[in-house]
């Protein structure tokens, strides 16, 4: 693929961006003197990268890699709320990738150094930061561990490093010393050339076994977008804390976001209360779940529990800042079709969410015959008397919070 594409190839790619892939391919004659097949992998990145980086996916000067790299790459959002999280004079992005970490950590710190050890990669990424106005960015071609050991110690404020989580097969993996490369192993050097590193794992990593593994960890955070579980961000250093903070982030569609902060020694010390259901309904976001935060995110918010495993949390006074979904409860059911039923009307639609329930979704949508949609939302769960129920609910759409 040229860098940067021609004239006539931008133009191809505006003219079919919204194109199926597969057509194109097939209609590749009628274009000789373009190289279609390269343009229609251009297109299929495009369209890969709109929900994710939708500035990115409109700009008709850039180039994109194989949709491989664009799925692996951070969202826009993500990425920025990355970049907040660093400041100073250096930092160094070891697995660069298509550059989408790199040009946000460009608008927080003087000086970003980028390595990609794909050369034909790194040649698009520096591309695309022309393009972008990003100028205060050095590219690298070159094995992250080899580069880095030619730098100074202590040359960086921060160096971030996103593992690779593919193995030769392209199967998905996870556990730090099967991703590339082996965080475990460089570590030492990585806090020998820099003051704090930022690491980046997938959501599947247990955290508790990360923090033990890891031992420099002085922070965490995990981040969902939209409530689904993105990443688990880890802050390490000399000098680790004893029980690090977890903050948990949920980015919001509309901008804002939802947070919450825990240890593990607050939430073992937590003491949950239980309760059947009252007036209001709370469930935490995938962010909060995932960091553990099952009894101190109810007594943070005076909230009382459902059931022990159930992790639905219950008040008769309404918490509107509370980090997850909050319904209004219409009425307590039996896990019966006929009482559920008559609560929905001739459309039989509701939306349906199940929490330490033998059923899953689609069992339940089967058994009773709801239809997805509606007003109304089912949460099928279990009460602290152990006894199946199914609370009808009213959604309540509040404003989010922003802090804790």
């Amino acid at each position: 693929m040229d860098v940067p594409l021609s004239a006539a190839a931008r133009q191809y790619v505006a003219e079919h961006l919204h194109d199926d892939p597969a057509t194109l391919a097939l209609q590749a004659r009628r274009y000789p003197h373009l190289p279609v097949p390269e343009l229609v992998r251009q297109i299929q990145a495009r369209q890969k990268a709109k929900a994710k980086l939708p500035a990115w996916a409109d700009n008709a000067e850039l180039v994109f890699p194989p949709a491989l790299s664009v799925e692996q790459a951070s969202s826009a959002r993500s990425a920025a709320f990355k970049a907040s999280l660093v400041s100073g004079q250096r930092l160094a992005d070891l697995t660069g990738g298509f550059g989408v970490d790199v040009a946000h950590f460009a608008a927080h710190v003087e000086e970003v150094h980028y390595v990609e050890r794909n050369p034909q990669l790194a040649a698009v990424v520096e591309h695309n930061l022309a393009v972008l106005g990003i100028d205060n960015v050095q590219c690298h071609a070159a094995e992250a561990e080899k580069w880095l050991r030619e730098q100074p110690d202590g040359y960086f404020d921060w160096i971030y490093l996103d593992p690779a989580r593919r193995d030769k097969a392209d199967k998905k993996i996870f556990r730090l010393t099967d991703c590339e490369p082996d965080v475990l192993r460089l570590l030492p050097l990585l806090l020998r050339k820099a003051r704090r590193v930022l690491l980046k794992t997938s959501p599947m990593l247990d955290i508790d076994q990360a923090v033990q593994e890891l031992g420099h960890v002085r922070r965490l955070w995990v981040v969902a977008v939209d409530n689904e579980c993105k990443e688990v961000l880890y802050k390490l250093g000399d000098e680790p804390a004893v029980d690090p903070e977890r903050l948990t982030v949920n980015l919001l569609r509309d901008g804002r976001e939802q947070t919450f902060r825990l240890n593990k020694t607050r939430e073992t010390r937590a003491i949950a209360r239980y309760a059947e259901p009252q007036q209001y309904i709370y469930e935490p976001n995938v962010a909060v779940l995932k960091a553990g935060g099952f009894k101190s995110i109810g007594t943070s918010y005076n909230l009382l529990k459902l059931h022990q495993h159930s992790h639905l949390y219950t008040s008769d006074a309404l918490r509107a800042d509370f980090p997850g979904r909050i319904f209004r409860c219409v009425a307590t059911c039996r896990y019966d079709k006929k009482e559920l039923l008559a609560y929905l009307g001739p459309e039989q639609r509701a939306h349906v969410t199940t929490r330490n329930f033998p059923d899953s979704v689609a069992d339940f949508r089967y058994k009773t015959g709801i239809r997805e949609g509606g007003t109304l939302y089912l949460l099928g769960t279990t009460d602290l008397r152990g006894r199946l129920i199914v609370l009808v609910c009213e959604r309540l759409h509040l404003p989010a919070p922003t802090t804790t």
